[in-house]
């Protein structure tokens, strides 16, 4: 299967993974021939990338890092504790939802385990295929790729559990921030802006007190827009003052930001997300955590069609672990844009004259 932006999609073409509807449930299986109204109608899902059947690459498959039940029970455990939320407004006088760390318990379990099967594997785009509502997607996208760093770092259980929580919760504040600003599409007035901020310190308030939830991933809610230069919020602290933890959420939380799609811009794709966070190492992100996040995530994540120097074309069909930017790839096209007639892979962690010069989001 080969990852094709959706407007070079056409009608005829089969889908090569199942697209899954905001209850976590399958809206359209793979192999099922797209139309032209589904096509129009995923695009007003906000789906901006399809997994398509190709012949060429029929054999490619994507590593799931966690299982359709674990990722079914997270949605639905996340879907339902943050629409109660919003739907009541918090109070420190009396707890939210008391009940809060009991109900997300099972969830970090099962996350840590299916992740902790998968150690050695790469991060993928992880919502591709969701149709979910962007904070829902986005806290269990956090989650995930914070538990494969701290597994990376050997946290202990204990530890593994409180980062995990502290990942999955750390924008629950956003529940407590009216839609019409949350969701505006526009570029947001000085207020908004202000009001958008405050999550930090609502998600706080909400979790600190609650029980089942270790203080600690209260102020993962808290410290997570904290930068180590200062220049972060909602207290502007700096370098060791701000937890580890907040500090890894942080990358994350930027990262899964910009490679989502969002009403008010596009996704970017792995590789410009990872040399934006790179232009701020050493003074909003500590360049050790940035390495030891790229060496996690798949920066040309499989199905991906990118360019050679040499000017030939193929699609990534597997990944270096131990050199994410150097993947296998299958060549399809010769330096004149000319069908092969006889594909072959090349693996660039061999071949060191060869690299990625660029990802192409038109129709080859």
């Amino acid at each position: 299967m080969r990852l094709m932006p959706i407007h070079f999609c056409q009608p005829g073409m089969k889908l090569g993974k199942k697209i899954y509807n905001e209850d976590g449930l399958v809206l359209l299986s793979e192999h099922i021939e797209l139309t032209p109204s589904m096509i129009l109608r995923l695009e007003q899902l906000g789906l901006r990338y399809l997994y398509i059947e190709d012949a060429r690459t029929d054999d490619i498959r994507i590593p799931e890092l966690i299982s359709e039940e674990t990722k079914r029970e997270s949605m639905y455990e996340i879907r339902k504790n943050f629409r109660e939320l919003m739907n009541q407004p918090f109070s420190e006088k009396q707890s939210a939802y008391p009940s809060l760390g009991k109900n997300f318990r099972k969830v970090i379990t099962n996350l840590i385990d299916d992740l902790s099967s998968h150690e050695d594997a790469m991060i993928m785009l992880s919502d591709i295929n969701s149709t979910d509502f962007y904070l829902y997607r986005h806290s269990l996208n956090v989650c995930i790729y914070t538990v494969m760093m701290a597994l990376s770092k050997g946290y202990n259980s204990e530890e593994l559990n409180t980062i995990a929580l502290g990942a999955l919760l750390h924008d629950i504040g956003k529940t407590q921030i009216p839609m019409e600003v949350l969701l505006k599409p526009d570029k947001l007035t000085n207020e908004e802006y202000r009001i958008i901020q405050q999550h930090t310190e609502l998600g706080y308030r909400i979790l600190k007190d609650e029980a089942n939830i270790p203080l600690l991933a209260a102020h993962c809610a808290f410290q997570h827009h904290e930068r180590i230069d200062g220049t972060g919020y909602p207290r502007g602290i700096k370098g060791v003052e701000i937890h580890e933890y907040s500090k890894m959420i942080g990358i994350v939380d930027s990262y899964d930001a910009m490679t989502s799609h969002r009403i008010y811009r596009s996704a970017m794709m792995p590789h410009q997300a990872l040399e934006i966070l790179y232009t701020g190492s050493g003074t909003l992100y500590e360049q050790g955590m940035l390495e030891l996040f790229r060496d996690r995530i798949a920066i040309y994540p499989i199905g991906v069609t990118v360019k050679l120097n040499t000017g030939e074309i193929g699609v990534v069909v597997d990944l270096n672990s131990t050199s994410p930017q150097r993947p296998i790839i299958r060549i399809l096209y010769d330096e004149d844009g000319q069908e092969l007639s006889s594909i072959y892979d090349v693996d660039l962690s061999v071949k060191l004259n060869l690299m990625i010069v660029a990802v192409l989001t038109g129709g080859v």
